[in-house]
């Protein structure tokens, strides 16, 4: 008999699942053409068998919900190292290693959650052989905590569980960290790139720059256009980049679509580029 313990009365009782309500089918011909999202229809459906008359049915439900949240929180999401980190000045997510020193480069992946996902040190520099090799680590993390957030809009209560915030803990203080590392390296690059083209003389046709950051909410790299040169026959000079980079800097620190630590961090790398061609005027 398929059925679920229930503590009605002095002692559990064993209800039967009506025979009828033990086997569902999630989403028709339309929704997979449409491309439904199928977790929110297994929440939808799961929810609508939580609120049966029939106690055994509804229990069974709940039951289904809380082992696939516990096996998503303590089986799938990684298992890491305990950490402790600090938010930066005026930011909310703790994103720096308290336990690192400074002058010991070489343990800095093992102050992190998965120190085996650390691809990029503080200043933006390669700690992996290749920039694909740091991507999948960041997309590995992001991965992770995709599971994160759908632990909890399957299964809101789950937020009190001490193995669930400790692994969220982790993984977004880390997420946070490299994602704006990487964005360094990608700025690096950038201005590695217009110097390279402006000692040939390759940037008199236009500039236009895609400048890197990492979204601290939507947890992804994400990048700024901005006008360096209009189009057209004019001759490169580095003031050019400095004031294009300075203007940029007042329209992202008035930009309210993004988190106030992301437009710091935004406003950082376009400091960073200004900088370079500052000296260089």
């Amino acid at each position: 008999m398929v059925g679920v313990a229930l503590a009605t009365g002095a002692k559990p009782t064993l209800r039967k699942v009506p025979a009828g309500a033990r086997m569902h089918r999630i989403g028709g011909l339309v929704d997979r053409l449409a491309r439904a999202n199928l977790r929110s229809l297994v929440s939808q459906r799961i929810a609508e068998l939580e609120g049966s008359p029939n106690l055994a049915l509804a229990t069974a439900a709940s039951l289904l919900r809380y082992c696939s949240i516990v096996y998503l929180v303590k089986e799938i999401l990684p298992a890491g190292r305990p950490v402790r980190y600090e938010a930066a000045e005026g930011e909310e997510i703790p994103s720096n290693p308290v336990d690192w020193n400074k002058g010991r480069t070489m343990e800095y992946a093992q102050c992190f959650y998965l120190p085996q996902c650390v691809a990029l040190d503080p200043y933006g520099n390669l700690l992996v052989r290749s920039l694909s090799d740091a991507e999948s680590s960041i997309a590995a993390m992001q991965r992770s905590f995709s599971i994160v957030s759908l632990a909890a809009a399957f299964a809101p209560y789950i937020v009190v569980d001490q193995e669930y915030q400790m692994k969220r803990y982790g993984l977004l203080g880390q997420l946070v960290n490299q994602g704006r590392a990487l964005a360094r390296h990608h700025m690096k690059n950038i201005i590695q790139t217009i110097q390279q083209r402006a000692s040939a003389n390759n940037l008199n046709r236009g500039l236009s720059l895609s400048v890197p950051y990492f979204d601290d909410q939507a947890l992804e790299m994400k990048t700024y256009e901005m006008e360096v040169i209009p189009e057209g026959r004019i001759e490169f000079t580095p003031a050019f980049v400095v004031r294009a980079a300075r203007q940029v800097q007042v329209r992202i620190a008035q930009n309210f679509g993004l988190s106030p630590s992301t437009r710091k961090h935004l406003i950082i790398n376009l400091r960073v580029l200004e900088n370079a061609f500052t000296r260089t005027r």
